[in-house]
């Protein structure tokens, strides 16, 4: 009974450090907790083993906590899979709802490219349209000059359209300025809002302790000639905004009087020099919503605290107030997606660009050969679930394999080439199939010289009889420095079967393959881009860029480049 806990706590401190950087007691303990009670194990007893196991697991080293891991990998994958399926049932049901009379919206700001993160919000706001026959519209939030652009417009329209999506109707956040100063007006001429003249650093400080600042006082006269001032250009960068005057004693700290309007001199990407006074995302998102007929508008569960605001501002203007449906945020475990760093790790020569096939953007993804149904099925699997998500990339790469596994052609392909020279062969002619299943070939003189993957030479043994798939039966006659020398044979059976290329009909390529991004303590992984080096039959030089083809044994692929003749590897 002890050993049978000891192996399962062991286990279950392995994942843990390996995920979280360090074992946790009372995660590893509530794992095993089922187990122990079912063989009916003491609590005290139960503790101690599970207190020696986290010891054990946080005291391996690098090296040590991925050997164990690699262990239990596979079984851990599937424990993932298994709960992801019986966890997943998406719920995309509104309460009230009428048919015909819904809109979503999917709400990028331009400063970036879209990754998975955004996928599930598009892909829900998308389910929720189409189970009411409904609408979707493309709203882009550009309302910060500093950080958008025409670049990041053309990605995210590439991007959504390669998901597959239409929408309905496609407006920005920069078109409705004066629309929104109108209603900054009206919440000023009501008492609502007033223009602060304190530093950034003081508002952050008094909003921290709750403390009003010595504007909030002024009459609405003032306040409305103070706005004048701003719009006319009377005011630097950062020196003044206007404010909400709600509550700053509010536990909600985003109540505490959040600013609403501010200066920004910067040139706008789509408006020029036409404006110097630019909306927030407070205020910005609940007015253009409303005015745009949004129904239902489905955020990012780090807006909770701003929601009230969101309904405030709208009541507070006598606008329509639509439905928030706040969702957890999709992580997957050993990457980021976070702008900043991937910039900082871009400018430092760790990725390469925003389509390094090791990210989670959208054009990586694609270039990874994942293909736009499987990023939205696996998208949808979480729901309109508030719980955040942290999965394992192969959640995705299960749902892509389901999908490209019926349509890949398939190759053979050997890694670090060996040699075979086969004396007296009979059999000239190779006919291979294409698909596994349809009466489709790929034929070839075999010059009587071909390639194996090294890897498989050290289980070759002198009388061996090795079968080429799908072609021949060779025994081994001798083995020399790489260098195998085999005759063609009849023989009934066989010890080994190989992937082979022929010597005639081979061509040189390279596979990339990536894994996670980040080691499990979040440091940079070195090798999350290894390379494979090898020949794959020449049916393959019929091939273009974005064709996915299996690799018997090693893969499915996808040509990257076909000038380098550059694969990259997608999943087993």
């Amino acid at each position: 009974m002890a050993s049978e806990i000891e192996e399962l706590a062991s286990k279950y401190a392995i994942k843990n450090a390996a995920d979280y950087g360090k074992a946790e007691f009372n995660s590893v303990l509530s794992k095993v907790i089922p187990k122990a009670k079912a063989l009916k194990m003491s609590m005290p007893e139960l503790k101690r083993i599970v207190e020696k196991a986290v010891k054990t697991a946080n005291s391996l080293s690098k090296d040590e906590l991925e050997d164990a891991y690699g262990q239990y990998e596979t079984e851990f994958t599937r424990e993932a899979r298994l709960k992801a399926e019986q966890t997943s049932k998406p719920r995309i049901e509104l309460d009230r709802k009428i048919v015909g009379e819904v809109v979503t919206r999917f709400p990028p700001e331009p400063n970036g490219y879209l990754h998975i993160g955004h996928a599930k919000q598009l892909f829900l706001s998308k389910a929720i349209a189409e189970r009411y026959d409904g609408k979707i519209f493309l709203y882009f939030d550009d309302t910060n000059p500093k950080k958008e652009g025409w670049e990041y417009v053309d990605a995210i329209k590439e991007d959504t359209e390669w998901l597959g999506m239409k929408f309905d109707r496609e407006y920005y956040a920069s078109d409705n300025v004066k629309k929104i100063y109108d209603y900054a007006r009206k919440l000023i001429k009501e008492g609502n809002a007033y223009v602060c003249e304190c530093s950034q650093d003081e508002i952050k400080a008094k909003r921290f302790k709750g403390e009003e600042c010595k504007h909030r006082s002024n009459g609405v006269f003032l306040n409305e000639d103070l706005f004048d001032g701003m719009l006319s250009g009377n005011y630097a960068e950062n020196s003044a905004v206007v404010r909400m005057k709600l509550d700053m004693q509010a536990q909600n700290t985003t109540m505490r009087d959040p600013s609403i309007l501010r200066v920004i001199t910067t040139p706008h990407y789509r408006q020029g020099d036409k404006y110097a006074v630019w909306p927030t995302y407070y205020i910005n998102t609940p007015v253009i919503d409303s005015i745009n007929g949004v129904t239902d508008a489905i955020r990012d569960k780090n807006y909770e605290l701003s929601t009230e605001l969101y309904k405030v501002i709208l009541k507070m203007l006598g606008l329509r107030v639509p439905e928030v449906h706040l969702i957890g945020r999709l992580k997957i475990r050993g990457n980021i997606t976070s702008k900043r760093i991937l910039n900082r790790m871009i400018a430092q020569k760790q990725i390469s660009s925003y389509d390094d096939p090791r990210l989670l953007t959208i054009r990586a993804l694609r270039r990874r050969g994942v293909l736009p149904k499987a990023i939205e099925k696996f998208a949808l699997r979480f729901g309109l679930s508030k719980t955040e998500s942290n999965v394992d990339m192969s959640l995705l790469l299960d749902e892509n394999k389901k999908l490209i596994d019926p349509i890949a052609k398939h190759l053979f392909y050997v890694e670090n080439p060996a040699k075979v020279e086969i004396s007296n062969l009979t059999k000239k002619v190779a006919k291979l199939r294409v698909y596994p299943n349809r009466e489709d070939y790929r034929d070839y003189e075999v010059n009587g010289v071909v390639y194996v993957s090294m890897s498989d030479v050290p289980s070759f043994k002198n009388g061996a009889i090795i079968a080429l798939k799908d072609f021949a039966k060779v025994k081994i006659d001798s083995l020399d420095r790489g260098l195998v020398k085999a005759s063609s044979t009849s023989s009934d059976g066989f010890d080994k079967v190989v992937q082979w290329v022929p010597q005639n009909h081979s061509k040189k390529c390279k596979v990339l393959i990536p894994s996670n991004l980040l080691n499990p303590d979040g440091s940079f992984n070195k090798d999350s881009l290894k390379e494979s080096n090898g020949f794959v039959e020449d049916y393959a030089a019929q091939l273009n860029n974005g064709d996915i083809v299996q690799f018997e044994r090693f893969g499915f692929c996808i040509l990257d480049d076909k000038e380098k003749f550059e694969f990259i590897f997608i999943s087993k």
